[in-house]
């Protein structure tokens, strides 16, 4: 009789993610490896080296991070998945980072610019330029964004910690991810009118790993490590169709979840 009791008691204790569908929201902290940008276009078609770059964060003030009319000001990431199995969940979502070429950086330069202009005008071998405000500004501020598909797998750690609560679970999860880049680009350059619009640029692939933590069968907190590969051949860098850059990076992100699990 207290045998059963006890396999009563464990079973009720037991939650089960299968079926359940799960929505997140937080926010990212990211860096990038340096990159070569290659410039092309009517006049000139130029490759800078080994650019660095960082991220942009947003001061903290609750008016930029829980107004939902300023949800993008901040670094964010959101997104929606399903537990097609009881351990692995499939979901889409958006890594909205940002990525900022720091200025005035000095970096090597090769190729040609013919567009008139005698400060910037000439053929280039390996020469050093000065990154300035009237040569280049170039930046995905809202953002870089990374569209995609993950693939994770969630196993519940609890007993490491001599836990068997049904209100609390502690979770490790690791999984890849692929995905689109549809930047929205902030270009100045060579003089030509600043470019501001969202293009789809290119593609991604991910793999990371976190912490999570659901309480109350339905609420958790999340903490996950991400590294991936970008490239985007296609950034539009002018007003005009002919320009184009074209960059390939890695990144690592860092990232705070909160978020819901449930069932339809």
């Amino acid at each position: 009789m207290a045998q059963e009791k006890n396999e009563e008691i464990i079973q009720k204790k037991k939650v089960t993610n299968k079926g359940k569908f799960f929505v997140y929201w937080g926010w990212n902290w990211a860096s990038y490896s340096n990159s070569d940008i290659r410039f092309k276009g009517a006049n000139y078609d130029f490759t800078l080296q080994n650019v660095k770059a960082q991220d942009r964060q947003t001061k903290f003030s609750f008016n930029d991070y829980f107004n939902p009319g300023r949800v993008t000001i901040p670094q964010t990431n959101y997104r929606i998945g399903y537990f097609f199995k009881e351990n692995y969940t499939v979901s889409i979502g958006v890594d909205h980072m940002k990525y900022v070429m720091i200025a005035d950086q000095d970096v090597k330069i090769n190729g040609n610019i013919n567009i008139g202009n005698t400060k910037y005008d000439g053929t280039y071998n390996n020469e050093t330029i000065n990154l300035a405000g009237d040569f280049l500004r170039f930046e995905h501020t809202d953002g870089l964004n990374y569209l995609n598909v993950e693939v994770k797998r969630f196993d519940d750690v609890s007993h490491w910690f001599g836990l068997n609560l049904e209100n609390l679970q502690i979770n490790l999860t690791e999984g890849v991810g692929l995905g689109i880049l549809y930047p929205r680009t902030n270009t100045t350059l060579l003089g030509m009118e600043r470019h501001d619009d969202f293009h789809l640029s290119g593609y991604g692939a991910s793999i990371g790993g976190g912490l999570n933590i659901t309480f109350l069968k339905h609420f958790f907190v999340q903490a996950d490590l991400k590294g991936g590969y970008i490239y985007m051949p296609d950034v539009k860098t002018t007003k005009s169709s002919v320009d184009s850059a074209s960059q390939s990076f890695y990144f690592f992100e860092n990232t705070i979840l909160i978020g819901g699990k449930f069932r339809l």
